[in-house]
C-alpha cells in the first residue's frame, strides 16, 4: 500500500512539474528550426559589415517579425548621412527545408539612441517609436 501511495504521489508531482515547465519561460528558450534572424554590425564607421549575431529563439524571432511587420512603413526615398549601424535579415525556409526568401533591412540608431530607423532593400522606410526600438534593438543585439 505504501508503494502505491508513493508511486501515485510521484506521478502527480511529475505531472505538476511538467505542467509548470510548459507554462513557464522555459518555452521562450526553445530554438526554432524554421526561422532565424541574422545580424551584421558595421565595422568602424565604414561600409563593411561583420557577422554579429544569430537569433534562433522562436519567441524572439516572432516578436521581431511582429514589430517589423506592423511598423508604419512608408514608401519614400531616404538618404541617411551615414552607413547603417546594423543590417539584419529574416531568412525564411520553404517547406522542403531550403532557404526560400530573405527579407533584408538596414538599421540606424538615431543620435539620441532612443529610436531606430529601418530601410528595406525595396525602398520602404520607418522610424520606430521608443518602446518598439528598445525591444527590437535588444532582440537583435542582446544589449540594452
Amino acid at each position: 500500500m505504501r508503494l502505491k501511495k508513493f508511486l501515485f504521489t510521484a506521478i502527480i508531482a511529475f505531472c505538476l512539474l511538467m505542467t509548470g515547465c510548459s507554462n513557464s519561460d522555459f518555452n521562450n528558450l526553445v530554438k526554432s528550426t524554421d526561422q532565424k534572424i541574422t545580424v551584421q554590425k558595421q565595422i568602424a564607421e565604414s561600409e563593411n559589415y561583420e557577422d554579429f549575431n544569430e537569433i534562433t529563439y522562436e519567441n524572439k524571432v516572432q516578436k521581431a517579425i511582429k514589430i517589423v511587420k506592423n511598423a508604419g512603413w512608408t514608401s519614400i526615398k531616404v538618404e541617411l548621412s551615414r552607413y547603417p549601424d546594423y543590417k539584419f535579415q529574416f531568412p525564411f525556409k520553404s517547406r522542403n527545408g531550403s532557404e526560400d526568401k530573405i527579407a533584408s533591412y538596414s538599421l540606424w540608431v538615431n543620435s539620441n539612441g532612443k529610436k531606430i530607423e529601418i530601410v528595406t532593400d525595396s525602398g520602404k522606410y520607418v522610424e520606430l517609436n521608443e518602446q518598439e526600438s528598445k525591444v527590437l534593438y535588444k532582440i537583435l543585439t542582446e544589449e540594452s
